[in-house]
């Protein structure tokens, strides 16, 4: 009989079939993603293309109010809709989008530059007029046009399962304008630090100046963080852990001249409240080619 795996096991075994890649992006810090898997982009490619029939038969639907028959034409009609529909949807969605459309912000996926940039205007028309030329536009013949012959049908049919085979032979799983425009698809990771550190604890009760930003660096912050995401199983070590923000928070204030009372009970919102203004503070200051790896940071003279 088999054993039986536990938990652990199971989860180690998931995350090793995942699929992952880096990317450096221009501050040269880099940072893992994880391969879109193909069920979830078949599910967003799926929801997509609903978006876009949708929205062609409503125009269709007008335009049979017309005083003029569109009978004869529908198939043709559709088929040219759907083409002046479908590829301005997805471009544009992710131009705006940064990267995503619908059926990409449904499902957690997202497009990246796989030199960690932002989407270029040219990535994002090449991979998406690549995907009519891909599947859309071959598919739509083979629905559309019975003229063409089964030879060409055939053809067809076998361009559409080669271009479809394409993602599951290469590691990174992208399609022909993946390969193109350089870009990836990747799963959307889920966000554990900001809501935790910057959302969860109310910030209006402190107000830090630019100067008390001035002493501290990426160092420091990092820091801060791994002491704000440390979590207590023991009533001691809560006991402890308090303790220690407490006194985090007495070595800040005095270091920065915070000179307003903090109870010891405000203590961890005190160092929440420092944390999202220090990090907004040096990411600003990064913006403008200041990089402050720690307190010993002295500008140029």
């Amino acid at each position: 009989m088999a054993r039986r795996q536990t938990p652990a096991e199971l989860a180690r075994k998931l995350e090793n079939s995942r699929r992952w890649f880096e990317l450096i992006p221009p501050e040269g810090v880099p940072i893992r993603f994880e391969v879109a898997g193909l069920a979830a982009r078949f599910g967003a490619q799926l929801l997509d293309i609903l978006i876009t029939v949708v929205v062609m038969i409503s125009i269709i639907l007008l335009l049979a109010v017309l005083p003029f028959s569109i009978e004869p034409l529908v198939s043709s009609l559709a088929a040219i809709l759907m083409l002046m529909i479908r590829a301005p949807y997805y471009i544009l969605t992710e131009l705006f989008w940064n990267g995503q459309t619908v059926g990409k912000r449904a499902t957690g996926l997202r497009v990246l530059g796989a030199d960690g940039r932002g989407l270029t205007t040219h990535a994002v028309v090449a991979r998406n007029l690549m995907k009519e030329v891909e599947i859309f536009m071959p598919g739509t013949m083979l629905l559309v046009s019975g003229s063409v012959g089964t030879f060409w049908n055939l053809v067809l049919l076998l361009w559409i399962v080669i271009v479809l085979i394409i993602p599951l032979t290469n590691a990174k799983r992208q399609r022909l304008g993946d390969l193109i425009a350089n870009t990836y698809v990747t799963a959307r990771p889920k966000s554990v630090l900001l809501p935790d550190l910057s959302d969860s604890a109310p910030r209006l009760d402190f107000d830090f100046t630019p100067a008390q930003m001035e002493h501290y660096g990426r160092f420091e912050l990092q820091t801060l963080e791994s002491l704000l995401r440390t979590r207590s199983e023991t009533r001691s070590s809560n006991v402890r852990r308090v303790d220690s923000l407490v006194q985090v928070a007495a070595q800040i204030r005095r270091k920065i001249g915070y000179e307003e009372p903090v109870p010891d009970s405000r203590a961890r919102e005190f160092l929440h409240a420092f944390y999202t203004a220090q990090r907004a503070f040096l990411e600003q200051k990064r913006m403008f080619g200041d990089v402050r790896d720690d307190k010993h940071h002295r500008d140029d003279d």
